[in-house]
């Protein structure tokens, strides 16, 4: 008799854990268990630009860029204008995620063109390629992490760079007006 009580009690044991795993296994397919994509999405908080697009364009000498009309699936980010020391110059930034989720940020400033598309597009190189945006020809940049579009005018030098496509920087550009405020 010990022998088939102990045979039975080893079966028992492998069925009950046949219909654990089952119920497991059911649990596992019909319950949502990733919401990282949703988490992500949800964690990056909208920001508001108006008053610092107001403060910057009163502050810097040359007119600040910002998009209009861009549909609401463009968020912004984060912002922020920064003088120089003097008080004589700035850059402008607004970063944004475009509707696939891929970062876009408008950047000006009235530096050295070379030196700030080299800082703001993380090392990107010119390519012979370029864009023509609303009669603007921007050139086309590349880097190992960003891409970017960059025109130079006199006075300022704005560079759309980011992880988002070509084609979405060039939806960012053909949104952008740029205006000064007097003081």
């Amino acid at each position: 008799m010990a022998g088939k009580k102990g045979r039975q009690t080893v079966r028992d044991m492998v069925l009950s854990l046949a219909v654990i795993g089952v119920a497991v296994a059911v649990m596992y397919a019909f319950i949502p268990h990733d919401d990282s994509a949703k988490a992500e999405r949800a964690a990056v908080q909208r920001v508001s630009y108006r008053v610092e697009l107001a403060t910057a364009r009163r502050a810097a000498p040359y007119a600040v860029a910002a998009p209009v009309g861009l549909p609401h699936a463009w968020r912004a980010t984060s912002v922020s204008y920064k003088a120089t020391p003097d008080g004589k110059g700035g850059a402008w930034h607004l970063g944004f995620l475009d509707p696939h989720d891929q970062y876009a940020a408008v950047e000006q400033s009235d530096a050295e063109p070379a030196d700030f598309v080299h800082e703001v597009t993380l090392n990107a190189h010119r390519t012979k390629g370029s864009q023509q945006v609303d009669g603007d020809r921007w050139v086309r940049y590349e880097g190992a992490k960003y891409r970017a579009l960059v025109r130079e005018q006199p006075g300022v030098t704005t560079v759309l760079t980011g992880t988002a496509s070509y084609s979405e920087l060039g939806r960012l550009a053909g949104a952008l007006q740029a205006k000064r405020e007097k003081v």
